[in-house]
């Protein structure tokens, strides 16, 4: 295996922090009754399934796609969970999906690199697409496909072996057994995590020693050691306290421009923060995408502003 790093994250020291948009400029005073009333027969429209407006912006049109959804349907035996999402994830950028609780944004997410398939009853119509290739395909080789998109959980996950283990783990199984190839990768990749500096002179401790927020960094550092083209992110920061919290936002932020994030947040002021695109889903259905900053100030469908000024969710 090459140990050269062929992905390096950029400075934290020279990456300044992402400023926020500002959320919900939308008021009651600005939206009328009328309005919002129109907005709720569409909110109770989508939720019986009947035909209702999605936007997609034209700025993402513009960008390079790593992965493109495609008339997306999910079902669990009889009930179907996601309905014909279509939406592209544009390389090298952070793209939050955000919706109330139940709208099933964990279940597209986990589409992307078919953990759905250890589901039983599952089934899939539509297609989604890496680099051009169908991941649904006949012949895709599902373990391969996985070694492409690194996973983070909501809870950090670290096996019970020491940190330096944890972090060549994906390498391990790979059969690299170089140590200088290994010692090079734990540290690329801890750095990439923002955790070197905490856990140099300890990597032989064992990982369930560390903090909450340092697991997670970890599961971080683990999931870019094998170096994926896109990183998926499942509530990375719901376990985790405020501090820990900024920590994983700030090594968003490092990451951005190296990898393909794709996160899924019930925060928005997380989306907003951390996130170049946001993707605005209800009941398993797309309803919204769009560049985050012209979403949360100024969004395309009423639905998207009520939801953005917690008139429902």
């Amino acid at each position: 295996m090459d140990a050269s790093p062929t992905k390096a994250p950029k400075d934290a020291e020279t990456t300044p922090r992402k400023e926020s948009p500002a959320i919900g400029i939308r008021m009651d005073n600005e939206v009328g009754e009328a309005e919002a009333a129109a907005s709720s027969d569409r909110l109770a429209a989508i939720a019986r399934g009947e035909s209702f407006e999605t936007a997609t912006h034209e700025a993402i049109l513009a960008e390079t796609p790593v992965l493109e959804i495609e008339d997306f349907n999910l079902w669990y035996g009889e009930k179907q969970a996601l309905f014909d999402n279509t939406l592209t994830i544009a390389k090298d950028k952070v793209t939050a999906m955000i919706g109330p609780s139940g709208c099933v944004k964990s279940t597209l997410l986990r589409s992307v690199n078919r953990m759905n398939d250890l589901v039983d009853s599952v089934r899939i119509e539509g297609d989604i697409r890496l680099d051009g290739d169908p991941i649904y395909g006949t012949r895709v080789d599902v373990i391969e496909l996985r070694k492409r998109m690194g996973m983070v959980f909501q809870k950090p996950n670290p096996v019970p072996m020491s940190i330096y283990e944890n972090v060549v783990y994906p390498l391990r199984v790979d059969g690299e057994r170089n140590k200088a190839v290994l010692d090079e990768v734990c540290e690329r990749s801890l750095r990439g995590g923002a955790l070197w500096d905490e856990v140099k002179d300890r990597l032989k401790d064992s990982a369930l020693g560390l903090s909450g927020g340092q697991q997670q960094r970890l599961c971080i550092a683990r999931a870019i050691a094998a170096e994926p083209e896109v990183l998926l992110m499942d509530e990375p920061c719901s376990a985790l306290d405020p501090l820990a919290t900024q920590r994983i936002e700030d090594l968003i932020e490092e990451l951005r421009g190296s990898y393909t994030v794709l996160i899924v947040t019930h925060n928005m002021q997380q989306a907003s923060r951390t996130s170049d695109y946001t993707a605005f889903m209800y009941l398993g259905r797309l309803v919204e995408y769009g560049p985050t900053e012209t979403l949360f100030v100024n969004p395309k469908l009423p639905e998207t502003a009520d939801y953005i000024t917690g008139r429902f969710g």
